[in-house]
């Protein structure tokens, strides 16, 4: 969160669409838990000093329970570039277009961002959202200051800016649209196929070597990705988005991520030909992460789907990360470390060497950039 500013958050808007609000902060019973969305609870972060559980009351009167629909607050940001000094990442800066990410990923690691606004990792990420409809304006000025030097912005690393609100809301497209005038260099990792929409300005960039897609495709299997990804576009549609950037000549990896020891793990050389096979030039992979409160929320999730396999995947999992569920520490927790982790490793290299595929995109172009006349300016006029 370094240099992340939470800007004001406008609580007078009307929301998008209804909201269950007493669920807030309550773990549900079997028999209300939502349907289409990946959580089995909302419990509060790790910041809030009280907690609230539903229980059966004794009444035999049966209640209905409303629908868990999603809600969009609008943010006002002061600034939209988040700096980072992380060294085992390949970005310092990155732009979040949203908050939550409708997708629900049970094991998003953003998840736990959601307590920094006093909001539940859980079903409060997936559907308490924040749009920062400003950020395309707000990017722009910051982009004109004279202090400004040019490097790849990375968009999609917290949350996804093509999650199905970005239909209507656009943000993300603005960001494009700044970008593409200042011819400034943009990475983009996503599981939306919304993407294609944006592909006249992401191939005019490219052409100039300035920008390039990371598409996420965690598993083959249908049913697996419907329970694990349950509003994330299908594995074959992302194929097919991969397909049509990939012949838009948008240079597209795709991301073998999160890999789940002892779930999907076996399905990486499958992954990798067939993004091959659609038009992806290179290819990357992380195991899965239980950073905080996605631990507790991964796990019931596995235990409620596929509960013969939660010793399995948890025993992996602690043994690539020291005995615990995670470790956070620079150099290990993108790669974990012993046995099981040197040998996803080993097979994902032998994978993408089968397969002609680069393990890194080329680097994208920085010298391009260019600060554009402002509206009203006196040259602006021959």
């Amino acid at each position: 969160m370094a240099n992340c500013d939470m800007g004001r958050l406008r609580r007078d808007l009307p929301c998008e669409c209804s909201f269950f609000v007493p669920c807030l902060g309550m773990t549900f019973p079997n028999a209300s838990r939502p349907v289409g969305r990946a959580s089995l609870s909302n419990d509060v972060g790790r910041f809030e000093r009280h907690a609230r559980e539903a229980v059966d009351d004794g009444w035999d009167i049966v209640e209905e329970v409303s629908p868990l629909r999603t809600e969009v607050t609008e943010e006002v940001p002061r600034s939209v570039i988040t700096k980072n000094t992380s060294p085992d990442i390949s970005f310092d800066r990155s732009i979040n277009p949203y908050r939550g990410c409708e997708h629900g990923c049970i094991y998003c690691f953003a998840r736990p961002t959601h307590a920094y606004l006093g909001l539940s990792p859980g079903l409060d990420f997936e559907t308490q959202l924040i749009a920062r409809p400003d950020a395309p304006r707000v990017l722009e000025a910051e982009l004109r200051r004279k202090s400004y030097r040019c490097d790849v912005i990375a968009i999609g690393t917290n949350t996804d800016a093509y999650q199905p609100i970005e239909k209507e809301r656009r943000v993300m497209r603005g960001i494009l649209e700044v970008l593409h005038r200042f011819r400034h260099p943009v990475g983009i990792a996503t599981k939306g196929t919304l993407v294609e929409r944006d592909t006249d300005i992401l191939a005019e960039m490219a052409q100039a070597g300035l920008a390039r897609v990371g598409m996420s495709v965690t598993t083959l299997q249908t049913d697996l990705a419907r329970k694990m990804e349950p509003r994330v576009p299908s594995p074959a549609r992302r194929l097919q988005a991969i397909e049509r950037l990939s012949k838009a000549g948008i240079p597209v990896r795709v991301m073998v991520s999160p890999i789940v020891p002892g779930l999907t793990d076996h399905e990486i050389e499958d992954i990798v030909s067939a993004a091959r096979d659609a038009g992806a030039v290179a290819a990357s992979m992380i195991p899965l992460r239980l950073p905080l409160e996605v631990s507790q929320l991964w796990q019931d999730w596995l235990a409620e789907h596929y509960p013969e396999r939660v010793g399995r995947v948890m025993s992996k999992l602690r043994d690539m990360h020291g005995g615990k569920d995670y470790d956070a520490e620079f150099g290990k927790r993108m790669r974990g470390e012993g046995i099981w982790a040197d040998l996803l490793q080993q097979r994902f290299a032998r994978a993408i060497r089968s397969a002609r595929m680069a393990e890194k995109l080329p680097p994208l172009r920085t010298d391009l950039f260019e600060v554009p006349l402002a509206h009203g300016d006196q040259l602006a006029l021959f």
